[in-house]
């Protein structure tokens, strides 16, 4: 135990020098400074730290999770990734970076009217509350409790040890958000990134060459035959994720994701050029094809180690793992990435959050003539106010039935559909009026919950987002015919960066087209 937490902390202690070590010239009390880095992201740190934000402990614990009871049906949500990033590279990225933005919200006000913009900021900041930021807590508890004893050490209950450390990860998150600004937490993020995947190669390296007796190959080939059916992606319509669910409400799910999400895209809107920018998304889509590897496979890895004898608490299944097939040593050194998996996620999610609020909410109706420095302070105050409010809510989400990820998921669903449904109508129809998106919003929202949670039918929610995006449309088009759009807006070039595009973005972004689709193919049969 004492060689464990001597790898976490050393790890620990370096991400945090090398992001103090970066940061100790920068200004961090003006505006650009504080939210968007400077505006001086380069494309590996701009994609290190997109796929530290959105792969987390949800993903680790969930999805493993997930694949150990579902199998590789579950691939769908990553691979398919690598699609909504070439196209928010090629289209929505040049878009955003010509307004200028700082936030998705601000585009909806220039787009519609402020009440639209305040709505779905309201709206945002309620989601990462209530949904993201309380599970990316509670899947880190349950690695580090399981990793380190946190209750045997303290001679406390699980459920107390679970507390324990939700409140540690918590407040040390919120340390890199609220003085750190956008700049600390990527470039902590870029190394935790590739301590991630390091970490994560580990563990399914040593875990193939146990089973293969020093053949990964071998390995590979026991754990296939031992269930080859948890290799198909493909499925029954009565699966977790089933194929089917790719024509419907997946891709607007990713699109919205990857394209038009605060944590996710404000990586990228910190980008000191264009075409750093579209590198980013690129890079990270180059990235999500191969993260299967760390948070799918070894869930059906665990399946040949433990059967079905987790099945009842698939969530425990990662952790088990790791404590089975790592050497002791590297156990810590594991425990701190995943510690700076969470840490990625909340303190990005912090960020992004205080973002919306100081800027499209603070300062558009509380104090329009703030300063700089007041609205950094702010910033700083919500984060605190939001991360307290995480740390309480991150036990309540203990037992989903589908697993963490899936409710993850189906939560997101409240918010992300809706709102998806008026970014993507004010960009492609230039008729749907601030009165139709206010309408779709709310009817998007109102439906969703019905039909999910108050009175469940029998469709798949993923199709449901579907079917959510198809009513949406209808509503805007049917009150904007009765309320027609008087905002003549056209998108007009601020000049806040160079717009000259990356030269190998089509090529890399149809090389990636196709790879996802070959994935399909060769995991189909």
């Amino acid at each position: 135990m004492t060689l464990t937490i001597l790898s976490f902390l050393a790890f620990t202690a370096f991400v945090a020098f090398f992001s103090w070590y970066q940061l100790r010239k920068d200004k961090l009390n003006t505006q650009d400074g504080y939210f968007l880095g400077g505006k001086s992201l380069t494309g590996v740190v701009i994609a290190g730290s997109m796929l530290l934000t959105n792969i987390s402990t949800e993903h680790l614990i969930g999805m493993n999770g997930s694949a150990y009871k579902n199998g590789f049906i579950i691939i769908a949500w990553e691979v398919t990734s690598a699609i909504a990033l070439v196209i928010g590279a090629l289209y929505f990225i040049p878009n955003y970076l010509k307004m200028g933005l700082t936030t998705i919200p601000q585009y909806l006000e220039m787009r519609f009217d402020q009440m639209t913009r305040t709505l779905v900021a309201l709206f945002l900041i309620v989601s990462f509350v209530v949904t993201l930021l309380p599970i990316v807590l509670y899947t880190g508890a349950i690695n580090l409790e399981s990793i380190f004893n946190v209750s045997e050490t303290f001679q406390i209950s699980h459920q107390e040890g679970l507390w324990l450390t939700v409140i540690v990860i918590g407040v040390i998150g919120s340390i890199y958000a609220i003085f750190g600004g956008l700049k600390a937490v990527a470039y902590s993020d870029t190394i935790n990134g590739i301590g991630l995947f390091l970490g994560g190669l580990l563990v399914l390296g040593f875990a193939l060459w146990d089973i293969g007796e020093g053949n990964l190959i071998g390995g590979l080939q026991k754990v296939y035959n031992a269930a080859p059916e948890k290799f198909n992606v493909i499925g029954s319509k009565d699966s977790v994720l089933p194929f089917e669910v790719l024509f419907t409400g997946l891709m607007i799910n990713q699109l919205y994701f990857w394209c038009m999400n605060q944590p996710i895209i404000q990586r990228a809107l910190g980008a000191k050029n264009l075409a750093e920018a579209q590198k980013g998304l690129l890079y990270t889509g180059v990235l999500k094809l191969f993260v299967p590897l760390i948070i799918i496979l070894p869930g059906v890895i665990g399946f040949y180690y433990f059967g079905d004898s987790l099945y009842e608490n698939q969530d425990l299944i990662y952790p088990e793992l790791i404590k089975k097939v790592l050497p002791v040593g590297l156990t810590g050194f594991f425990a701190a990435v995943v510690m700076g998996a969470v840490l990625s996620t909340f303190n990005s999610v912090l960020n992004s959050t205080a973002t919306i609020f100081s800027l499209g909410i603070y300062k558009r109706h509380l104090n329009v003539n703030a300063s700089d420095k007041q609205l950094v302070w702010i910033g700083k105050l919500t984060s605190i106010i939001l991360a307290i409010c995480a740390i309480v809510a991150a036990p309540m989400v203990a037992g989903a039935p589908d697993g963490l990820y899936q409710l993850l998921q189906q939560l997101n669903g409240i918010f992300f559909i809706p709102i998806a449904s008026i970014i993507l109508a004010g960009l492609f129809i230039p008729k749907i009026s601030a009165t139709g998106a206010k309408a779709g919003l709310f009817v998007g929202l109102l439906f969703y919950i019905l039909t999910v949670f108050i009175f469940p039918v029998d469709i798949h929610f993923v199709h449901i987002w579907g079917i959510e995006f198809v009513l949406n449309m209808i509503v805007m088009f049917g009150v904007s015919y009765f309320y027609p759009n008087t905002n003549p807006f056209k998108p007009t070039d601020t000049g806040s960066v160079a717009l000259k595009p990356w030269k190998y973005a089509n090529i890399l972004g149809l090389i990636l087209v196709v790879l996802t689709v070959v994935i399909y193919i060769w995991l189909g049969n």
